[in-house]
């Protein structure tokens, strides 16, 4: 998530339905899924078609799977029946009981308790609520009724387990948060028991009221809730709050304009929440709770440093992210729009040292690009401060800010030194490629492909369409890294000789007329004035960083679909020129740092053969090469199933001679059939 890149996708046949949350299976790394509500697939991540991997048709529906990171899962079915996923699978079409008649079940949670997995659910039946707990390895099942509340019912619910009492909090209708406690240790038969509520937070606050849809438990003093917060009078607005539920406050709330699915999850003290069409991830930190930090009179010693971060997508033009240091009990770092107020004269004082780093840059914003920069670099220079990574990101994202106010302004070498000295990513500074994608920047290009490991499949394939596009002219004129072509590329324009190395990886020209055209021998072979490599040093220099880029071939082929015929034959010849250079080789290696591999060839040559099909085969400048590949691709195999057949018989050889004595001697023939 934090890379914003695919790792990878699976998808059922049409008229199939994914019927519950996927989860994953902690101690056999394994997918499980539930397909129209009976059948199971469980799969791992080198799986790519969903449709051959495991499956187990089960007797009754499944309701959720849920996965503990300490033990295997656990399966609930829609009747209340509940078994371990080993279990299930010795037998899936074994009888599951059903315990709960005309109950629809609302929610459940599973947890660990003194290595004992404990399931939690609750059902509602006629306007009546209802709480079971499931002890799995004492194979015990307690019910209890939910205390009714008049004129409001349940919405949401949440539970934690703490010194064998499970605590459930109810988010109720009335826009209150109820506290349900039920003891773990339960001795009595009695068969249904009613549970009392006690009221733990109402979620009004100077007039306005919160109308929960969800919410989760960040400790024992806070919680989240998702909703809509309305004033009378005035238009709900959904937005995410936090609240101190010791002293009845709220601590934080954060407007969502773009509305919300009404779901939220928290881990690892992150929130994960849909916001419009994009899944939003925001830190957040609860200190402990005092009566200073509710009504905002906590100290500043009091209050521990936040470290800033970068949070995706919210460096817009006019937006820096900016450390946001709260004097209250949570810091939710977010998006924020801060209005520049100190003056041209003041910039050259400001000091690193006593301001955030958020801060820095909105001071610097206005600042003459002397200075600017100056800045940039004194402050990068601070290689002990925390969160070092987190302030490059900040400070490309400030040097792209100004290259979108100012066209005119490109720092192509500060923008370089920084890449090509810091370990970045993508995610890190999104905009840096789009901006050299731009400003048709190819050496930048080549220097992010090489050392970033998540850049989008969107973005590799507008790097292989500009290099692609760019004439040799034009490159011979740019400042392109050669290390990956120059020690098997020929560069010498002016040199007019023919190799003379003979290719012969599989094949003789004479004995396999009919399949090796002695055409294409000779184009092979001819220099570069003539038809050695389709594309010059340069622009195969970059599409070789091209190639070596980690993909997603779900995600890159639709993008891939759209490069131009001739582009794509282009393409195709130079990676059609890079296979039979590495069948020169008995090792299929080429030489030189960060060459292209077989592998990455291979693959990269398959995506475009799949994408372009049909374009190749009408096109008649593609019919003839790929009728070339096809030939040399048959030799290659000929060649290979020879080379097997040489090795069966030298095993063969290795075994009877370590059968004879070694002191006899004698003259064998060994024929090869």
């Amino acid at each position: 998530v934090s890379d914003q890149k695919p790792l990878g996708c699976w998808s059922v046949k049409h008229g199939q339905i994914i019927t519950c949350p996927v989860v994953c299976n902690f101690e056999t790394h394994e997918y499980i899924a539930v397909q129209d509500d009976k059948v199971l697939r469980i799969w791992k991540n080198k799986d790519i078609n969903l449709d051959k991997v495991f499956k187990a048709t089960l007797s009754a529906d499944v309701y959720r799977i849920h996965s503990l990171s300490n033990g295997g899962p656990v399966v609930l079915f829609k009747g209340g029946g509940i078994r371990t996923l080993d279990v299930l699978l010795e037998a899936p079409q074994q009888e599951i009981e059903n315990i709960i008649s005309d109950e629809v079940i609302k929610w459940s949670e599973a947890f660990t308790e003194g290595q004992q997995p404990v399931l939690i659910f609750a059902t509602e039946k006629d306007g009546d609520f209802f709480v079971y707990v499931q002890k799995l390895k004492m194979d015990s099942l307690h019910k209890y009724k939910l205390e009714q509340q008049e004129l409001s019912k349940p919405l949401s619910f949440t539970a934690y387990i703490k010194n064998q009492m499970i605590t459930l909090l109810c988010l109720y209708s009335n826009d209150a948060v109820y506290k349900v406690l039920i003891p773990l240790q339960q001795n009595t038969e009695e068969e249904e028991q009613i549970l009392s509520k006690s009221l733990l937070l109402n979620l009004s606050v100077s007039g306005s009221v919160l109308k929960g849809t969800s919410f989760v438990v960040l400790d024992k003093d806070h919680i989240a809730v998702l909703g809509s917060l309305a004033a009378s009078g005035e238009e709900s607005k959904e937005c995410l709050t936090i609240w101190n539920t010791k002293f009845q406050t709220l601590q934080i709330s954060k407007e969502l304009p773009l509305g919300t699915s009404g779901q939220l999850w928290c881990y690892e003290e992150k929130f994960f929440f849909t916001h419009g069409k994009v899944l939003t991830v925001i830190m957040y930190k609860c200190e402990t709770s005092s009566l200073a930090a509710a009504v905002g009179k906590l100290k500043d010693s009091q209050t521990p440093d936040v470290s800033s971060f970068v949070n995706w997508n919210t460096l817009g033009d006019e937006e820096l992210v900016v450390s946001f240091q709260s004097q209250q009990s949570v810091a939710l770092k977010s998006e924020s729009k801060m209005t520049l107020r100190s003056k041209r004269n003041a910039v050259a004082k400001v000091q690193p040292d006593t301001v955030s780093v958020g801060q820095l840059l909105l001071n610097l914003k206005d600042a003459p690009t002397t200075v600017f920069e100056d800045e940039l670099r004194q402050l990068m220079s601070k290689a002990q401060m925390p969160d070092f990574q987190a302030t490059i990101g900040c400070v490309i994202t400030a040097l792209i800010n100004r290259c979108k106010t100012n066209p005119k302004y490109y720092p192509r070498s500060f923008l370089l030194q920084i890449v090509q000295t810091r370990d970045l990513s993508y995610s890190l500074c999104p905009d840096l490629m789009a901006v050299a994608l731009e400003k048709k920047d190819v050496h930048l290009l080549q220097i992010c492909l090489q050392r970033f490991p998540d850049i989008p499949e969107e973005i590799t394939y507008a790097c292989l369409k500009v290099f692609l596009s760019i004439s040799e002219a034009y490159l011979q004129r740019v400042d392109v890294n050669l290390e990956s072509v120059i020690c098997y590329i020929d560069i010498e324009f002016n040199n007019k000789e023919v190799k003379t190395e003979i290719v012969e990886n599989g094949f003789n020209a004479e004995r396999e007329q009919d399949i090796w055209d002695t055409k294409i021998t000779k184009e092979t072979h001819l220099t570069a004035d003539g038809e050695f490599c389709p594309v010059g040093p340069q622009k195969a220099a970059l599409l070789n960083a091209v190639l070596h880029s980690a993909y997603s071939e779900t995600f890159l082929l639709p993008h891939l679909k759209n490069l131009p015929a001739q582009q794509a034959v282009l393409f195709l010849r130079y990676l059609y020129y890079l296979y039979v250079k590495c069948s020169e080789k008995i090792n299929t290696t080429l030489p030189g740092i960060r060459s292209p591999t077989i592998n990455q060839i291979m693959d990269w040559m398959c995506l475009l053969l799949d994408a372009h099909f049909t374009v190749m085969v009408m096109l008649p400048e593609a019919k003839q090469l790929l009728s070339n590949l096809h030939k040399f691709v048959r030799a290659q195999v000929r060649f290979y199933s020879e080379l097997n057949k040489i090795e069966g018989s030298l095993r063969e050889l290795q075994r009877l001679n370590h059968q004879k004595d070694p002191h006899t001697y004698s003259i064998e023939v060994l024929e090869l059939i």
